[in-house]
């Protein structure tokens, strides 16, 4: 996949088949329009997404604490693996967010993509105070010789539907129901970053992972089976969030323990992957009590995963 840090980057002689949105999680519903982006596509044309970063609410809505289901590298990552041609990532700012909609279809999408074909919501507005609706759209595409596909009601909504799904799931833990309107399991990816190291004290040695982007989502605070991705091997595993409370922890981390793997991790980037949902975080009378608890979890976790 070729990839573009900007609108203005991007130049090809061959028509596009084109569509934008900001495809956060990278999910089912988003999955079937890039099926459709494809398949409507040949060898003549290239397929092209434009996406955005920062989220356009984090520029127009600066109160706005939006948490998003992937990082951007994330994203990028999902959209690649979907088996697209083309993907702009265009920063977005107050300058772009006041183009008017003739300067976006004629100085963009015509003179810079070569578009022959727009697949887009019938609800899309756009232009500088997203005036211009779906007809103004059509509209545009008779006179600048483009044609316009409408993505249905009741798929836009299915989109839609499945993102908020997703994040409340996500929220209270529903790690296996995200996962089934995700289409793949949900990931984290940080870096390790030095710890208490209090877990290597009762024989669970733990990865203190440092998530850098702030708008990334969370999953709900507890105990989870996972596997790591360290380099290009998979490590099953157990990560807790939370805030450790029974060492009388004040702030959350997330700390994924690793079976059978002794390497030292310090400032290398790893990758997550939540499958099982294992139990709520909870305080401990003692730290034996802890540690007989997390030895249960170990052997639920490594049962899921035969």
């Amino acid at each position: 996949m070729n990839s573009y840090p900007s609108i203005y980057d991007f130049s090809t002689h061959k028509k596009t088949v084109f569509t934008l949105g900001t495809f956060d999680g990278v999910h089912l519903g988003h999955t079937k329009i890039i099926e459709r982006l494809l398949n409507s596509s040949n060898e003549e044309e290239e397929s092209l997404v434009l996406t955005f970063f920062p989220h356009p609410r984090m520029v127009l809505q600066k109160e706005s604490d939006i948490q998003l289901l992937n990082t951007i590298e994330e994203r990028i990552y999902l959209l690649e693996k979907a088996g697209l041609q083309n993907l702009i990532i265009h920063p977005f700012d107050q300058t772009f967010s006041r183009l008017t909609a003739e300067e976006f279809v004629k100085n963009i999408l015509v003179d810079i993509f070569n578009i022959k074909k727009i697949i887009i919501g019938h609800d899309h507005r756009f232009g500088r105070n997203r005036t211009a609706n779906i007809d103004d759209l059509i509209r545009f595409g008779k006179d600048y010789n483009f044609e316009v596909e409408q993505i249905s009601a009741q798929e836009v909504d299915a989109v839609s539907i499945s993102s908020t799904k997703i994040r409340n799931a996500l929220a209270e833990g529903k790690i296996e129901l995200a996962n089934e309107y995700l289409g793949y399991s949900y990931f984290l990816t940080g870096t390790v970053i030095p710890g208490k190291k209090l877990g290597r004290t009762i024989g669970f040695p733990t990865a203190n992972l440092k998530i850098e982007e702030n708008y990334k989502l969370i999953p709900a605070q507890g105990v989870y089976a996972v596997t790591c991705l360290v380099g290009t091997k998979s490590v099953y595993g157990m990560l807790n969030i939370g805030t450790n409370p029974t060492v009388f922890g004040q702030t959350i981390s997330i700390e994924v323990h690793l079976f059978d793997f002794n390497a030292d991790l310090y400032h290398q980037k790893i990758t997550v992957s939540v499958l099982k949902r294992i139990r709520d975080e909870q305080k401990f009378a003692s730290i034996d009590d802890l540690k007989t608890q997390l030895s249960k979890d170990q052997i639920f976790a490594q049962h899921f995963f035969e």
